[in-house]
């Protein structure tokens, strides 16, 4: 899942910087959950789910960047590009498109804390007990509130430990054992756990599976949004986005192909289904106990990191939306370190519910469901940009598959995540016509001038 940081560095980032920022972000807690889950759906056509997803992923990170130049182009102010599609799909379609763009990503980054958080649980503890979840929503976003940010001289660091660590599980994935054996005391101990042993998709093999399977595989891609959000820190932004995206998503591509492989002939694809923390059960299988530490140490930090910048963009976008009058005005109010507090509670709020209700692998459907129909309006908003940099069948290949992939994830999750949609977009219209019918601040005249 995402992860938001903070250059420090001025104008000075170049394409390595733009690169290391997007494989911080992109590889978070997702890899370390999805694939079971994916696996389930798929089975042994894995690999060709992930490759979809990545497709799909340079589509959105295509067109998300052709928003973020554009609204610079016209020299207005831009926050970041976790709300670069609300934003365009309220100017360049409707209001109310936007208005749903907004809850969409909303729901999606909800959901995705919730995952990131029964991730940690799962990893740390080897259960995803519900009340893990909470604390570490809370400390997550006491942190938030307090200003804590991961800078981006970290991410060097963040990004050579996650792959260090994810290269283990493959060495180990693809020269152990194999995966004849029974299931691991890991799922095992987790199956009592709601919503993380069990997968969230039956068996299926075939194109279904595949495409299934792609969907929620995208949930591990969704931070490709962070390759775009640091304009104002990049030399040349059009001539370093070109060149980073690529290589971001394609590192990402093949570190996802690597671990999905040693996933399949380490465990296989039927006890790949079953696990709830598949890679640590892989390390296991290997006979290879003193990597899970190093295992389940990379994962809580994968998961702590998503967590927190995932309910930052959730705060900002919040923020966003009340500032414009889709969200009452409240949750625009920031405290003493610039944070907007309420909003950091309620997502946090609602984050552990969704945590305790559904849990994580239920949370990946729900999140990446949500997305994909967010993203859907982006590439929907920038058919309507003038001036576009990239090939119009680039926004119009990934409306396709967005809306495609969204409608092939589980019934229930879908339907849900529609359910979900419906209500928090009917909420944000009344705050709209509410605004509207308010008369302006600037227009009142004061008590005494009135008598007078």
């Amino acid at each position: 899942m995402a992860r938001e940081v903070r250059p420090t560095w001025g104008r000075r980032l170049g394409i390595a910087d733009v690169v290391v920022l997007g494989l911080v972000a992109m590889l978070g807690s997702g890899v370390f959950i999805v694939f079971a889950p994916a696996g389930a759906a798929a089975g042994g056509w894995l690999p060709l789910s992930v490759l979809l997803a990545a497709v799909v992923a340079t589509t959105c990170v295509l067109s998300t960047a052709e928003l973020v130049l554009a609204r610079r182009d016209q020299g207005e102010t831009f926050s970041a590009g976790y709300t670069a599609g609300y934003l365009a799909a309220r100017e360049r379609l409707h209001p109310a498109a936007g208005r749903l763009a907004g809850v969409a990503l909303l729901t999606g980054g909800i959901a995705s804390a919730a995952a990131a958080a029964g991730v940690f649980g799962a990893y740390v503890l080897g259960t995803g007990r519900f009340v893990t979840a909470i604390i570490v929503i809370v400390i997550a976003a006491g942190l938030n509130i307090a200003g804590v940010r991961t800078t981006a001289r970290a991410c060097w660091l963040l990004a050579g430990g996650t792959v260090a660590v994810l290269l283990v599980v493959v060495v180990v994935g693809l020269l152990g054992p194999g995966g004849a054996e029974s299931a691991s005391a890991s799922a095992t101990a987790g199956e009592a756990a709601r919503g993380v042993a069990v997968p969230v998709v039956q068996p299926s093999q075939g194109v279904l599976g595949v495409l299934s399977a792609a969907g929620l595989v995208f949930f591990a891609f969704v931070g490709f949004a962070n390759v775009t959000t640091h304009r104002e820190e990049v030399r040349n932004p059009a001539r370093t986005l070109r060149r980073a995206i690529p290589i971001a998503l394609g590192v990402c591509t093949l570190v996802y192909l690597a671990v999905a492989g040693a996933l399949l002939v380490g465990l296989g694809a039927d006890r790949l289904g079953t696990e709830h923390a598949p890679l640590v059960a892989l390390v296991d299988t290997g006979q290879a106990p003193a990597l899970g530490v190093l295992v389940r140490i990379g994962a809580a930090v994968a998961a702590g990191s998503t967590l927190l910048a995932v309910l930052i963009g959730v705060s900002r976008t919040a923020s966003q939306m009340a500032r414009r009058d889709d969200l009452p005005r409240a949750f625009a109010k920031v405290c003493g370190s610039g944070a907007p507090w309420r909003s950091d509670v309620l997502g946090a709020a609602l984050a552990a519910l969704v945590a305790v209700l559904a849990g994580p692998v239920a949370s990946i459907a729900l999140s990446a469901c949500a997305m994909l129909i967010h993203y859907a309006l982006v590439h929907a908003a920038t058919l309507r940009t003038p001036g576009r940099r990239y090939p119009g069948w680039v926004p119009v290949v990934g409306l396709v598959l967005c809306l495609g992939l969204a409608a092939l994830l589980p019934v229930t999750s879908v339907l849900i995540t529609l359910g979900v949609l419906v209500v928090g977009w009917g909420l944000t219209e009344l705050t709209a016509l509410r605004a509207r019918r308010r008369p302006p601040a600037d227009t009142e005249e004061p008590p005494g001038r009135q008598a007078a």
